[in-house]
């Protein structure tokens, strides 16, 4: 059953990782989905091959999520091509670890521009275009709410912008029933933070269930609160992560 069926989809930060299960997921419950990328055209080409060898509906825009104005216009694009807007998914982030006394104010700007300011843009231009009943889910990071190791201050600050952010915002679209969500990912088992890493029986051994999280396991929590079944869970914050320092 394609509980999206004749939805418009836009996903930020679409070509890989979770991002990319999003796309998939979200192309597979029928939604015709616009999705982003900065460096990666090879894998974003190849995903949009993939979808369209099975029937599904995909298109990849280049955008830089550190550039103003750059999201925005991607989405525009989306809805000049499809016509609507149904639903938002900022996924795109970036990560700068470093001793915190080696950091700059470049390291402040690229991702508090990447991981809020573009979240920001990208809400306002949906927001403005979005019909009654839209759907907005970012996806964040467990960090916002328990910083395990050190180097991660930065990070952990602009993820912790996001539960604010989606919770006001909540109440200034709840008037059209625009549901407003935030997932916060745990360790998953991608390119950036593979399972067989140096690191990883460390973040296993702060997790209840102690393995790593799939992208597929945030893809499912999207689709729900991308679905009809889902229009009355609104500002909430969703953490996905095995339990990690629970």
């Amino acid at each position: 059953m394609q509980n999206l069926k004749d939805k418009v989809a836009f996903v930020t930060g679409g070509s890989r990782g979770i991002g990319a299960a999003i796309v998939r997921r979200l192309a597979a419950e029928g939604a015709k989905v616009t999705f982003t990328y900065v460096n990666s055209e090879d894998q974003a080409e190849a995903l949009v091959k993939e979808l369209s060898g099975s029937g599904l509906s995909a298109v990849a825009i280049q955008a830089d999520n550190s550039k103003e104005g750059a999201v925005p216009a991607a989405i525009n694009q989306a809805i000049e091509h499809y016509g609507k807007l149904d639903i938002l998914v900022n996924s795109a982030g970036v990560y700068v670890g470093k001793a915190f006394e080696e950091h700059t104010t470049e390291d402040y700007d690229y991702v508090m521009n990447v991981n809020v300011r573009s979240v920001f843009e990208a809400c306002l231009a949906a927001s403005r275009k979005m019909e009654r009943a839209g759907r907005i889910i970012t996806i964040g990071s467990c960090m916002a709410d328990r910083v395990a190791v050190p180097q991660a201050t930065l990070y952990a600050t602009s993820k912790a912008a996001l539960s604010g952010f989606t919770k006001g915002l909540s109440r200034d679209l709840g008037p059209k029933e625009i549901t407003v969500n935030l997932i916060q990912p745990g360790p998953v088992d991608t390119d950036m933070n593979p399972a067989t890493s140096g690191f990883s029986d460390f973040q296993r051994g702060m997790m209840s269930i102690p393995r790593y999280g799939r992208p597929e396991h945030i893809a499912d929590a999207v689709a729900f609160l991308a679905s009809p079944a889902n229009s009355y869970t609104t500002g909430s914050v969703i953490t996905i992560d095995g339990g990690t320092l629970s």
